[in-house]
């Protein structure tokens, strides 16, 4: 038998023999009744597996209760399980939040990393109710954009970096560092994941640097290693707050270099405050709009996006980060007014390939096969207290196992005992059916036990990237009854998910409402290449996110025709006493636009990025051609003149649009008009 079964029969059987006496017992009524601690032949090799278990239980979240007597020695320590350290507190969920929690994971499955622990904690907390893995299916929320592992070696890396984390190991690993265009070694204690703009990032403790960075998973190189062979090589600071580096924007990445101010047009100042938040700056009026300050690490990000928002905005303090972006709008007029030389072709310098998927994506985090038993164990107990047999293949399809992964955890459970010789249960498969007979003790299994933290975190992340988008914060209130009952927020253990790039959670709950209800909604909506604002009725149908954010979906009658329109655009939205019949056909295609990010009218430019940017360019797999200056060519596909010119400002002087020729006069205009409101 493999070490990895053994110890899972010993630490299962460790806990059903505590939960079974519910008393104090001592280390040799452990050593002498529990499976897999009799054969071991000296107290030290018991010792050592008895503390291994213990400690790896505690990881787990399930804690021993240790009462030490007056002598203070290990044999006098008494070991106990109590139910409220093993048991998942009953949780009354409304049929509605039943319903959401399994639209969570019928939006995400397939693409979700943490698709397999969400299933197994959505059958803990839908335990003696009906299965939110069986409810109709809700169809008002598509998503187009997931986080997803994102291929084999990346999902790989994301689950070493999960049980690193709960684990307190320190990792290490090759990173790829951008700004410095080299590979260098990392050895880092592991805090945080977050997900952000449809990538997966580690905070941590970096040696090298001696403080807190920010590594891009998709940016380390090879596998991930343990440092040591310790039980645990860190402990994570009591002060360090995972929040900051979720709500941090990207100017706000490295060190401090100091602290900006902004003109903001009173036209964008709403927009300006949804996308930022408090946490990355303030705002004070002024005459002709808002005094934006906030504090930066990357001069270049945040000139970036003071030029991306056009003369709606434009820095007055510092005055070097004023001569900076007036240089940069110069460089982006320069490189339009006439025509550009371009280095050679560099035709021996292959182009960067992309790391490698091998089109497997069914390779995201695996839950701990610990979990995978108590939950089926729970599941085989409930089935014989009805007096009524399984079906092999639908058991499989739930728990998404194959035949022979179900047929080995079965042959597990069937050594599990309580003490003594007496075992939990015992299952056997019958053809296509599993027929269970449970032991009197068996009833230790038969409560939905504590959620494992990657569950919770899976549960969490799964609520989180979906947000505010089901009807009614039917989420919210399932995800406030989750907490309480796991006394802490999953998303402070480990991971964090933000997608959206503003905050739209109140446009949201209205937009959801309407669609609800099948009335018409009544939007004031932003138009950013034009500067203006419209009011559009239209009829809601869903929501779906995408590369830039959130979107309802609608059809609009007075132009008979359907639209979908960004959350963080609308500025306000009015849920009307009229209703709808829904029409056919308003179906969003989550697989063009909103993942891709090219509309069906879109045109193509050749666009040349710089020396200094072509890293990111190759990274993002947009590179066409290589030249020998280290420049490359990409293509960009855009919808309108307007939006070419805020991206290619975006790129501050980096980036430079060869063809077609009336793109490039209208980045020309862009930067000339920008160059008068920037010397204001």
């Amino acid at each position: 038998m493999a070490k990895d079964t053994e110890k899972l029969i010993r630490q299962l059987s460790l806990i059903s023999f505590l939960m079974a006496e519910r008393r104090p017992v001592s280390a040799l009524e452990i050593r002498q009744d529990v499976e897999g601690y009799a054969q071991m032949t000296s107290d030290e090799a018991f010792n050592r597996r008895f503390y291994a278990d213990r400690a790896e239980l505690s990881s787990l979240g399930i804690e021993l209760k240790v009462e030490k007597s007056s002598e203070g020695s290990f044999e006098a320590e008494t070991y106990t399980l109590p139910p409220e350290n093993f048991y998942l507190p009953a949780i009354e969920f409304s049929d509605q939040e039943l319903g959401a929690l399994r639209t969570a994971l019928v939006l995400l499955d397939g693409e979700f990393a943490y698709a397999e622990p969400l299933r197994l904690a959505l059958q803990q907390l839908s335990w003696g109710k009906p299965s939110p893995l069986s409810a109709p299916e809700h169809q008002s929320v598509r998503l187009a954009m997931t986080a997803s592992g994102g291929g084999r070696d990346l999902s790989q890396r994301l689950s070493k970096i999960e049980t690193a984390i709960f684990r307190r190991k320190t990792i290490v690993f090759d990173y790829y560092t951008m700004g410095r265009d080299a590979e260098e070694k990392r050895k880092v204690d592991p805090y945080h994941l977050l997900f952000r703009g449809g990538q997966f990032y580690l905070v941590g403790h970096a040696h090298e640097r001696d403080a807190v960075r920010v590594f891009r998973l998709s940016r380390i190189r090879n596998k991930v290693g343990y440092s040591s062979k310790a039980e645990h090589d860190f402990q994570r600071p009591e002060d360090f707050d995972p929040r900051a580096y979720a709500t941090r924007a990207d100017w706000q990445l490295g060190e401090p270099q100091g602290t900006a101010r902004i003109w903001l047009s009173n036209r964008i100042d709403w927009l300006v405050r949804r996308h930022v938040g408090e946490d990355v700056g303030t705002i004070e009026q002024a005459d002709d709009g808002v005094i934006f300050e906030t504090a930066y690490g990357d001069s270049r990000q945040l000139v970036s996006w003071v030029l991306g928002l056009g003369p709606r905005a434009r820095i007055l303090e510092p005055e070097e980060l004023v001569e900076e972006a007036e240089g940069r709008v110069r460089l982006v007029a320069e490189r339009h007014s006439s025509a550009m030389e371009l280095a050679a072709p560099d035709k021996r310098r292959p182009r960067e390939e992309q790391e490698e998927d091998d089109g497997k994506r069914d390779t995201g985090i695996r839950p701990e096969r610990f979990a995978r038993l108590v939950t089926l164990a729970g599941i085989l107990i409930d089935t014989a207290r009805r007096g009524s047999k399984l079906d092999l293949k639908e058991l499989c399809e739930t728990l998404q196992m194959s035949e022979q992964e179900l047929r080995q955890d079965i042959d597990v459970l069937n050594v599990v005992n309580f003490g003594g010789g007496s075992y939990v249960l015992y299952a056997e498969v019958q053809g296509d059916q599993i027929e269970v007979d449970p032991e009197p003790y068996g009833d230790n299994f038969a409560r939905p036990a504590r959620l494992l933290p990657l569950e919770a975190k899976a549960l969490a992340a799964a609520i989180d990237l979906v947000g505010e988008h089901l009807p009614d914060g039917s989420l919210a209130s399932a995800r406030e009854k989750i907490v309480d009952a796991l006394g802490r927020d999953p998303a402070a253990d480990g991971l964090q998910i933000t997608t959206a790039k503003g905050d739209d959670s109140e446009i949201a709950r209205v937009v959801s409402s309407a669609i609800a209800e099948r009335q018409m909604l009544e939007i004031e909506h932003y138009k950013e290449s034009e500067d203006e604002f419209t009011s559009r009725t239209i009829e809601p149908y869903q929501l779906l996110n995408g590369q830039e954010g959130w979107y309802v979906h609608s059809f609009e009658p007075s132009k008979d025709q359907t639209r979908s329109f960004r959350l963080d655009r609308i500025r306000s939205a009015e849920v009307l006493d009229e209703t709808f019949e829904p029409r056919e056909g308003v179906e969003p295609d989550v697989q063009g636009w909103p993942t891709t990010g090219e509309v069906p009218a879109s045109e193509t430019a050749r666009v040349w990025v710089s020396p200094e940017r072509a890293r990111w360019a190759r990274e993002d797999g947009r590179v066409v051609e290589e030249l020998k200056d280290g420049s490359v060519i990409i293509e960009l596909p855009f919808g309108g003149h307007e939006y070419l010119a805020r991206e290619i400002l975006k790129e501050a002087g980096d980036a430079a649009v060869l063809e077609p020729e009336s793109a490039r006069a209208a980045v020309l205009e862009a930067a000339d008009a920008l160059a008068g409101a920037v010397k204001r």
